[in-house]
């Protein structure tokens, strides 16, 4: 793993740590303190229902209180007018009073009347609560509340209910009313959904303001690395310019040591072997023919050095620039091969530098010594032109060209050398060939990165 890597994960993994710590002991306490919320949101609504529970209870004494506890009417006559006033007595839907002696045998049920005369002393709920033990006892005590179970009329089903009863002492009558609790159990549910939604919705808004920051920190290290592999880019072109401007610096006194040392040498050996050579004419000795010979041989290691010294560095490029040297070059080629040659380079804006001037110049003599070697052509064009802050070198040629899927012609090690020299100083490098067709060479600098 690279060492920027680790950095970045060491950057990204605390993050996401403490983001996830924070998140959990936040939601946590989200969850925690909603269901305070519910507990008291649920207690309040009960004890709404108990305070209306016990003034529907006092309403009930109120109607019956002319009848209940006078002493002067007949018991089973009074009785028997507070039955059927409770009997009518109801309130919402499922509203009603019901009455129990003290032997839990019912006395009045408005909605369910056959459970009248009927002893309910052992009747027990689903949660195993004797409801009418339980209310008895209640009622004994001075009256009171019971949560229980029993039928909801409406539904017809089993609901939670709540029942206030209290006692008519005189008669030891058992009187209560109830209200059910499945309307709490709705509100309780659809407020603990919308909690848990609230901390869903909590989660989610965390993990992309998360998501998003490590995004955003993979992404300045992302340019802060591209910046960085930018300025070592830009040292590498400026090393690899250095390097070439000392190549050429190298090539241009190698090239002044061979003309001006071992060619000075050279020649005057040759003038000398002249002078022996002409002083034996005269006494018609038999090593002429040697010393002729050597001549020759010493005019061929003459012209190969000088050939050596212009390849390495054409004295011309120093002298007169790129476009003398370009025009000496492209006439000795059609001198050479008789192919009909045409320059047209304008260099009037401003001077390229040495290292263009050198690398167009060997980018022309490769493209050359293909078009000699295997291009068979008749016509070649060179133009030169400004393009931008760039100059562009295009050469063109009427040969038989070659297939481009052909990798070992189009990986040549000329076309490869010509490619390398341009885009190590951040040039372009194209090339079009089509069998039959010719070939197109393109080579363009940047000049602004070296003027």
């Amino acid at each position: 793993m690279q060492l920027k890597t680790k950095i970045l994960l060491l950057a990204i993994l605390p993050l996401l740590l403490l983001t996830a710590g924070v998140t959990l002991v936040a939601l946590n306490q989200a969850r925690a303190l909603g269901e305070q919320e519910i507990q008291t949101f649920e207690r309040n609504l009960i004890a709404s229902k108990e305070q209306a529970l016990r003034d529907y209870v006092s309403l009930a004494l109120t109607s019956i209180s002319h009848l209940h506890g006078h002493q002067d009417l007949d018991p089973e006559d009074a009785q028997a007018q507070v039955k059927a006033i409770l009997r009518d007595l109801t309130y919402g839907d499922d509203g009603y009073f019901f009455v129990y002696d003290d032997n839990g045998t019912n006395l009045v049920h408005p909605v369910q009347p056959e459970l009248e005369g009927h002893n309910l002393i052992e009747l027990t709920d689903d949660n195993g609560t004797k409801i009418i033990v339980s209310l008895l006892d209640l009622a004994r005590s001075g009256g009171g509340f019971l949560r229980y179970q029993w039928l909801k009329p409406s539904l017809n089903r089993a609901e939670d209910k709540l029942s206030y009863v209290v006692q008519l002492k005189d008669w030891e009558w058992m009187l209560g009313t109830g209200l059910y609790l499945d309307d709490i159990a709705q509100e309780v549910t659809k407020i603990r959904e919308q909690v848990n939604r609230n901390i869903r919705n909590t989660f989610f808004t965390v993990l992309v303001f998360t998501a998003v920051t490590v995004i955003l920190i993979v992404m300045i290290g992302i340019a802060f690395n591209v910046h960085e592999h930018m300025l070592a880019d830009a040292k590498l072109r400026d090393l690899a310019r250095r390097s070439m401007q000392f190549q050429i610096s190298e090539r241009r006194r190698f090239s002044r040591e061979l003309h001006d040392g071992i060619n000075q040498l050279m020649v005057s050996v040759k003038y000398r072997l002249e002078l022996a050579q002409s002083t034996l004419k005269k006494q018609q000795s038999g090593a002429e023919e040697h010393l002729s010979k050597g001549q020759e041989v010493l005019n061929d290691a003459i012209r190969e050095v000088r050939q050596i010294s212009h390849d390495m560095r054409p004295t011309v490029l120093d002298d007169l620039g790129l476009l003398p040297a370009l025009k000496s070059l492209l006439g000795e080629f059609a001198e050479r091969t008789g192919v009909q040659v045409e320059l047209d380079v304008d260099l009037a804006q401003r001077q390229l530098t040495e290292e263009i001037d050198i690398t167009f110049y060997r980018v022309v003599q490769e493209a050359l010594t293909n078009v000699e070697r295997y291009a068979d052509a008749s016509v070649l064009t060179l133009k030169g032109y400004w393009n931008g802050n760039s100059f562009r070198i295009e050469i063109r040629d009427n040969g038989c060209g070659f297939d481009l899927t052909d990798k070992i012609r189009s990986d040549g090690i000329g076309l490869r050398n010509m490619r390398e020299r341009i885009e190590l100083l951040g040039g372009r490098f194209n090339m079009e060939s089509t069998r039959g067709g010719g070939t197109w060479i393109s080579a363009q600098l940047p000049v602004e990165l070296y003027s």
